[in-house]
C-alpha cells in the first residue's frame, strides 16, 4: 500500500485529506509544519507528500529544498496562494503539481493518483536500461549513473530527461514539453523548462552535450549510434 505524509498547519485540512486518500486505499501520515515534516521523511518512506507552503516554523518551500537532499519523493504543493511567481517557484524546485485553496478532496486525490502513475515503473519484470556511452539510465528504477557513478534528479529532472531519451532525436517545443510533463492545467512558462533544462545539464556532467538547444524551438536529445 502506498504511503502519503500530509503536512499542512490546520488540523481540519489534514484530517480531511486523510479521509479522502485512505478512502482510496493509501496509507496517510501528518505533520504539521515543515520541520515536524523533515523529520519523519528522514524515519520513514513516503510515496508522495503533499506540502502546504504557508507553516509555522518551516514553510514548504524550504521544507522541499531539505527533503530533496534526504530523499527523491514527489511532492504536490498546497497554497491559498495563486499567484504565477509561486508556482513557478515550486516547478522549479520540482515539485510534481500546484494545487491552490479552497481545492476539491476529490481533484486532489486525482492528481495524487496521476502524479504516481507518471513515477512509478509500469513493469517491474521487464527492466529497461539504456546506455549512451558513459551515461546508464535505468527507466523502472527512476535512476540514472555518470561514468558509473550515481546522479541524483529531482522527480520533474528524471521526467523531463526521460521524456526526451524516449522521444530521442525528435525535435520538442517548450509547450510540448511543458503540456506533456507539466500538464494541462500547468500555468507556467519557457522559464520551467530552461531552469530544468540548465539543472539536468549540470547533473549530467560530459553527456549534457546530448540536450541539444534548438533556437527558437526548445530542445532535443540528440544521440546516433
Amino acid at each position: 500500500m502506498k504511503k502519503l505524509l500530509i503536512v499542512d498547519d490546520e488540523e481540519k485540512i489534514r484530517e480531511v485529506i486523510k479521509e479522502y486518500a485512505e478512502f482510496g486505499g493509501y496509507e496517510a501520515d501528518e505533520a504539521a509544519d515543515g520541520m515536524s515534516a523533515i523529520g519523519m521523511v528522514k524515519l520513514n518512506d513516503y510515496d508522495l507528500i503533499i506540502m502546504d507552503i504557508m507553516m509555522p516554523k518551516l514553510d514548504g518551500f524550504s521544507a522541499v529544498k531539505e527533503i530533496q537532499k534526504i530523499k527523491n519523493v514527489p511532492v504536490i504543493m498546497l497554497s491559498a496562494r495563486g499567484e504565477e511567481y509561486d508556482k513557478l517557484f515550486g516547478f522549479e524546485l520540482g515539485i510534481d503539481d500546484y494545487v491552490v485553496k479552497p481545492f476539491s478532496p476529490k481533484e486532489l486525490m486525482a492528481r495524487v493518483n496521476a502524479v504516481l502513475s507518471r513515477v512509478e515503473p509500469s513493469d517491474k519484470n521487464n527492466v529497461k536500461i539504456e546506455t549512451y556511452e558513459g551515461l546508464e539510465v535505468n527507466f523502472e528504477a527512476r535512476t540514472i549513473s555518470v561514468d558509473g557513478k550515481r546522479v541524483e534528479l529531482t522527480p520533474k529532472e528524471y521526467d523531463l530527461l526521460f521524456y526526451m531519451i524516449q522521444n530521442r532525436n525528435i525535435a520538442l517545443s517548450r509547450d510540448k514539453l511543458l503540456s506533456d510533463i507539466w500538464g494541462y492545467d500547468f500555468f507556467g512558462d519557457d522559464r520551467t523548462i530552461d531552469t530544468h533544462v540548465k539543472n539536468l545539464r549540470s547533473s549530467l556532467g560530459p553527456y549534457r552535450k546530448f540536450i541539444v538547444t534548438l533556437r527558437g524551438v526548445g530542445y532535443k536529445f540528440e544521440y546516433n549510434k
